[in-house]
């Protein structure tokens, strides 16, 4: 059996973003992964992965649907996505796949409702852990990555990147076939 390290950061946030982002790249190249997944609402994180090697890899960045802090504007701009795009980094904005219907009736009616109890269940991992396995599934879902290969998704609290992971993915509709194989890092704490 092969021991494989696991970077435990001492508290989440963006400060540990360089390090994820490097971590995650040395996994990939180490493991021959060529599809790797990361979340970035303004483009910040995806634009320091894009000016790091990501020759020869699938990168996609995933960012927040139109309307998710004010109706009718992006976070992550035309000129934010037009920079990325240009160097490869394919941008993906939809709604997240935790929430969906799920949210809009909780914020209407009340209630919790399954796809936020399975959210708030990666939660105890950390943020970032539920947000890199919701990316890799919006990103399965849309035919982004390659189907049935280990993938690299990257994720974070609030905003930068904290949590790397490899996982394998399923399609929404068979979320429960979705597998994580290895952390390769996250916060040890889970509030900042």
């Amino acid at each position: 059996m092969k021991t494989q390290n696991i970077t435990y950061f001492p508290k989440p946030g963006k400060h540990n973003t360089k390090e994820t982002l490097i971590l995650a790249l040395n996994r990939a190249r180490e493991l021959k992964i060529k599809d790797i997944v990361v979340a970035s609402s303004y483009g910040r994180t995806a634009r320091m992965l894009a000016e790091m090697d990501v020759k020869g890899l699938n990168v996609v960045c995933v960012t927040h649907h139109a309307g998710f802090d004010k109706p009718g504007e992006l976070q992550l701009t035309e000129k934010a996505r037009k920079f990325l795009e240009q160097r490869g980094i394919k941008v993906y904005r939809a709604t997240h796949y935790f929430s969906g219907v799920g949210r809009a009736v909780r914020l209407k009616f009340g209630g919790l409702y399954p796809g936020e109890i399975v959210a708030n269940t990666y939660r105890t991992f950390g943020e970032g852990m539920k947000v890199a396995v919701e990316i890799a599934i919006m990103t399965m879902d849309a035919g982004l990555i390659s189907y049935g290969k280990e993938i690299i998704a990257i994720g974070g609290t609030s905003s930068g990147a904290d949590t790397a992971i490899i996982i394998k993915p399923a399609y929404g509709k068979n979320f429960f076939d979705t597998q994580i194989l290895e952390i390769i890092g996250k916060p040890r704490k889970l509030e900042e």
